[in-house]
C-alpha cells in the first residue's frame, strides 16, 4: 500500500512507455511495478482498498520532472483476463461491481509545477445502497498536453504539402477497491510446470480463486537443492487475481544461476495481503526431473 510509480513523459523522438500492462494511451498498474525509472509523475499508493469503517482515503501527486504539468482524473472500469492482461469496459461481467458510483474524488484535475506535490482525497458514498460483496473501479490520471495559447502567430507552412502532428496522450491507472460484508475467498495454486524457453528457466502456474473477493499478495519462488537447501530463485510483489475470475495463469522468469533445474524441487510461496494483518500463506511444490 505504500509504494509509488513513476508516471514518465515521452520525448518526442520516443513515444512509448516500456512497461509491462499497456493498451493505448494508459498504463494500468495492477501488479509487479514498484517505479519506473525518471518520469514527470509520481504516485503513491499505487492501489486503494476501503473496508470495515474506512470511508476516507488520499492519493498523493508529486512532479518532479522541470516542466509544469496538469493531470485530468477520471474514472474507468477494467476486466482482467485469464493470462493477467486487462481490458477497458462499458458493461459489468457476471459477478463483477463498479465502484465508480459509490466513489467521490476531488480535485479532477491537478496543475503541478516543478517539485509540486497534491493530495488527491478519495471518499466511499451511498454505502447503504451497497449490497456484500467487492466493488472495483479504476482513477485514470491522463496528462493534459500543452495547448498553444490563443492569438499566437503560427508559423509560416508550406501549403502545397500535408503536415501531421502527433500529440501523445498517456496516463496511469490505479484499482480502487471496495469491501463491503464478510470476505469469502479461498485461493489455491495448481498445475505447476517448468521448461527452458529461449535459454530462460520459466516456472508457470494457475491461480485458482474463490470466493466473493479479490486476491492480491507476494509470490516466492524458492529452488530446493537434493539435500535440502533452500535459496531464493524469484519474488513477484503485487499479484492479484480479481473479480470475478475464476482463475490465472501466471508465468514468472527464475534467476537461472548456480541452480540445476534438472534435480531437486521449486518451492512455491504466495503470502495474501489481508486487511487484519494476518499473514495467510499459500503453498505448492514441483518436482524436478
Amino acid at each position: 500500500m505504500g509504494k509509488s510509480v513513476l508516471l514518465q513523459r515521452p520525448s518526442a523522438s520516443k513515444l512509448s512507455v516500456p512497461v509491462k500492462f499497456l493498451v493505448p494511451g494508459i498504463l494500468l498498474v495492477f501488479s509487479c511495478i514498484q517505479t519506473m525509472a525518471q518520469g514527470d509523475l509520481l504516485i503513491s499508493p499505487l492501489r486503494i482498498v476501503f473496508e470495515g469503517s474506512k470511508k476516507s482515503q488520499e492519493i498523493s501527486l508529486a512532479n518532479v520532472g522541470k516542466d509544469t504539468a496538469i493531470y485530468a482524473i477520471s474514472v474507468k472500469d477494467f476486466r482482467m483476463k485469464e493470462d493477467g492482461s486487462f481490458e477497458e469496459i462499458d458493461t459489468a461481467d457476471a459477478g463483477q461491481n463498479f465502484a465508480g458510483p459509490y466513489i467521490r474524488y476531488f480535485p479532477r484535475k491537478v496543475v503541478l509545477g516543478p517539485n509540486e506535490s497534491q493530495v488527491v482525497k478519495v471518499q466511499v458514498i451511498k454505502t447503504s445502497q451497497m449490497k456484500d460483496g467487492e466493488y472495483r473501479s479504476h482513477l485514470y490520471f491522463r496528462a493534459v498536453p500543452d495547448e498553444k495559447p490563443l492569438g499566437e502567430p503560427s508559423k509560416k507552412k508550406d501549403t502545397s504539402s500535408i503536415s501531421i502532428q502527433l500529440t501523445p496522450i498517456y496516463g496511469i491507472t490505479i484499482p480502487v477497491i471496495i469491501r463491503v460484508g464478510e470476505n469469502t475467498t479461498t485461493v489455491t495454486l495448481s498445475d505447476l510446470s517448468f521448461e527452458m524457453a529461449d535459454n530462460k528457466p520459466m516456472l508457470s502456474m494457475v491461480f485458482n480463486r474463490n470466493g466473493n473477493m479479490s486476491v492480491y499478495g507476494d509470490l516466492k519462488v524458492d529452488y530446493v537443492s537434493p539435500d535440502g537447501k533452500a535459496k531464493e530463485a524469484k519474488i513477484a510483489r503485487g499479484v492479484g487475481v480479481y473479480t470475478p475470475n475464476p482463475k490465472r495463469r501466471f508465468k514468472i522468469e527464475l534467476d537461472g544461476d548456480n541452480f540445476d533445474f534438472h534435480k531437486g524441487k521449486l518451492h512455491v510461496t504466495y503470502k495474501l495481503q489481508t486487511s487484519d494483518r494476518t499473514e495467510k500463506v499459500v503453498e505448492a511444490e514441483l518436482e524436478l526431473k
